[in-house]
């Protein structure tokens, strides 16, 4: 008999295809906003469910997912739309999918590095408004990498694929983490243990830390201010790691140059302050956005939740 899975949005179609094969499923195809009625009445009968990053699964929520649910699979790396406490204490399992999105989303902070670096967003804003006048050897100059020095705060699996990727481009890396890699790890870059060293050697900030209450606001207007001066910064982690206030104030007064930013604190919501500066480069949350990571990312959420309804243990457990 097929067990029954509820996924809240709709998932690329190698995944869905599985998903109908091996459950009964049901696709709530929510978009936008997470529906916390519309998930919990779908859930009697349920033996599991597959949420992202956009699905928050707080205490409230955990409290009333019915008995016979087991596990929540996350279609992400990230854990922190989810209560884990919760969670552990309802006896819910949660899978997540590490590793499948590493190269992807470090595309993605090299892609707004550059765009930022080379103001791309700003020309091509200036072709599509029909106002490009013409070429002239002081037009629309930016900033070369070769030879700058990008930190990495947060030097996990994304940012080690950063950090390999920026040195092909002749960059120097460094970065800044709790404690130090083991040398095998650190793809050649140079630990920096203290963070206000850290910020004043960067020619380019790239974030990928968690999110959470630890990390709420960490770029904030003091370590802004440490950062050297026309610095750029890149955010592929958590919006909610960067004080937007902030950063915009900075952007403004060019204490830092360029910011290219693929996440936001209120999701799909985007600072207005923003919106308005041309050396602010967005993007849509694209850190994953690819045909194969997406669908890597489904199927290994999927393995996570057949392993604990078959009580066998999943490779990517986080409660």
């Amino acid at each position: 008999m097929k067990r029954r899975l509820v996924i809240t949005r709709t998932m690329p179609p190698a995944v869905a295809g599985r998903a109908t094969a091996e459950y009964h499923a049901q696709y709530l195809d929510m978009i936008g906003p997470f529906d916390a009625e519309a998930f919990l009445a779908a859930l009697p009968d349920a033996d599991a469910v597959l949420v992202t990053p956009a699905d928050r699964i707080d205490a409230s929520v955990i409290a009333q997912i019915p008995v016979g649910v087991r596990v929540i699979g996350t279609f992400s790396v990230g854990t922190d739309h989810i209560d884990l406490q919760a969670a552990r204490a309802s006896g819910l399992a949660v899978v997540n999918t590490p590793d499948v999105l590493s190269f992807a989303t470090a595309e993605i902070a090299l892609t707004l590095m550059l765009m930022a670096a080379r103001r791309a967003g700003e020309g091509e804003r200036l072709i599509r408004a029909r106002a490009w006048g013409g070429w002239t050897p002081d037009f629309m100059l930016g900033s070369s990498m070769e030879g700058r020095t990008i930190g990495i705060l947060g030097m996990g699996r994304i940012g080690q694929a950063l950090a390999r990727m920026a040195q092909g481009l002749s960059m120097r890396v460094i970065y800044h983490n709790r404690r130090n890699l083991p040398a095998a790890q650190e793809q050649g870059a140079t630990y920096y243990p203290d963070e206000v060293d850290f910020l004043g050697a960067c020619d380019v900030l790239s974030i990928h830390l968690p999110g959470g209450p630890a990390t709420l606001h960490w770029l904030n207007a003091a370590r802004i201010a440490q950062l050297k001066h026309g610095a750029i910064v890149v955010n592929t982690g958590r919006g909610s790691t960067i004080d937007d206030d902030a950063l915009i104030a900075a952007l403004t007064s060019r204490h830092v140059a360029a910011a290219g930013l693929d996440v936001f604190a209120a999701e799909p919501t985007v600072p207005a302050g923003y919106l308005t500066l041309e050396n602010a480069v967005l993007l849509p949350h694209l850190g994953s956005a690819t045909h194969e990571t997406r669908a890597a990312m489904g199927m290994l959420a999927l393995d996570g939740i057949a392993a604990v309804l078959v009580g066998d243990e999943p490779a990517h457990r986080v409660v």
